[in-house]
């Protein structure tokens, strides 16, 4: 379920995502298809607090206004959506963005980003 008034979508019950990983899709934008990547862009953990999704806003506003997560926001072909996951290690949350791009899109955002989110355990 979407809410709208949220910069950053907020999802329905849905397939854990794994860090580097993405499934392929195919749509029709105009009168092309094109391949879309459902990608992790950005991953973070929250320890245990009495509400995690109001303490894990300023990690997510911090991210949508880098670099990285203004042109995952632009390029994006739909809104892109948070995924909060029991840690069960620190008994915390994990917390993961997901978006849907374009191949070529991806293509630039995995060169340019998706080696620091390579390297980071989720």
């Amino acid at each position: 379920m979407m809410n709208d008034r949220s910069p950053i979508g907020i999802p329905s019950s849905e397939d854990k995502p794994t860090l580097g990983t993405y499934k392929h899709q195919y749509q029709v934008i105009g009168d092309r298809v094109h391949e879309i990547k459902n990608v992790v862009v950005h991953t973070f953990s929250m320890g245990d607090v009495e509400d995690p999704d109001l303490y894990a806003a300023e990690p997510l506003m911090k991210w949508q206004n880098s670099e990285s997560g203004s042109w995952v926001m632009s390029h994006s072909v739909e809104q892109p959506m948070w995924h909060r996951h029991a840690d069960p290690t620190s008994y915390g949350y994990k917390y993961a963005v997901t978006a849907k791009l374009l191949a070529k899109d991806y293509t630039y955002w995995s060169l340019k980003w998706g080696s620091f989110i390579d390297n980071k355990q989720f």
